[in-house]
């Protein structure tokens, strides 16, 4: 899901049947969707095709951005049609093989919920009726998918949260977060890069750096990598960040 109002052109059944739809996002953007609904299933379709794209590249694109259930194909306009850009992606999805999907890693995240990290953890608690210590035992026991990067440098999305402790965004935006903070948005969980404007819950921080620019690679986690998190106490929290990891 891509942020804007795209405007769907045609789809012919054959590309039905492929489970995908084609939508102008921009005169120089092809969104390839396959569906609404965030998922593993949806997911494995966008990252197949991306590592096909990456394999076998078309060759007016310019940039591919993977999401939770589309992919985003921006493309020089000299060069090539939306038309264009869509009949080689069929073309690709017909030949690509799911075994060849981008293979994530597992990721371990040390967290230190609560308190002046975790400022919306009591309340998210109370509002999901839950002790602060189920919300911890249950956000920590979950395996997250990191479906894509954005909003920020580093900035991963990750799901699925359980319903148990999925969260609405703050009715007010804090002005700021700290780097590392983690926070849950409806269904997402995810851990804030560096300091931002954001509106999720705050449940935790994170000693590690999630984007350094002298790192290769500068972000820590990528697309398709399996992320879980430990918690931690303050002491530990304090011996990892002066580890400078």
């Amino acid at each position: 899901m891509q942020p804007g109002q795209p405007t769907a052109i045609q789809v012919s059944p054959e590309t039905a049947s492929q489970g995908a739809s084609y939508l102008s996002a921009s005169d120089q953007t092809l969104l390839v969707s396959f569906g609404e609904q965030i998922g593993h299933e949806a997911h494995q379709q966008v990252r197949t095709l991306a590592a096909s794209l990456t394999e076998e590249p078309i060759t007016a694109a310019l940039n591919i951005h993977p999401a939770y259930c589309s992919l985003l194909i921006k493309f020089d306009l000299r060069r090539a049609t939306h038309q264009d850009i869509e009949r080689e992606v069929r073309q690709r999805m017909l030949r690509a093989n799911p075994a060849a999907a981008w293979a994530g890693r597992q990721v371990e995240i040390p967290v230190c919920y609560g308190g002046d990290f975790g400022p919306d953890l009591a309340r998210l608690a109370e509002l999901r009726s839950l002790s602060t210590e189920d919300l911890i035992r249950i956000h920590a026991q979950t395996a997250y998918t990191v479906y894509f990067l954005g909003f920020v440098p580093g900035f991963a999305y990750l799901g699925v949260v359980p319903d148990a402790i999925a969260a609405p965004r703050l009715a007010s935006p804090r002005q700021r977060v700290e780097a590392g903070s983690v926070g849950i948005a409806g269904r997402q969980t995810g851990i804030y890069p560096c300091p931002v404007p954001g509106g999720w819950q705050l449940i935790g921080r994170t000693p590690l750096s999630m984007f350094r620019t002298e790192r290769d690679p500068m972000a820590l986690l990528a697309c398709g990598d399996e992320v879980r998190f430990r918690p931690i106490c303050r002491d530990e929290y304090i011996q990892i960040e002066r580890g400078g990891t």
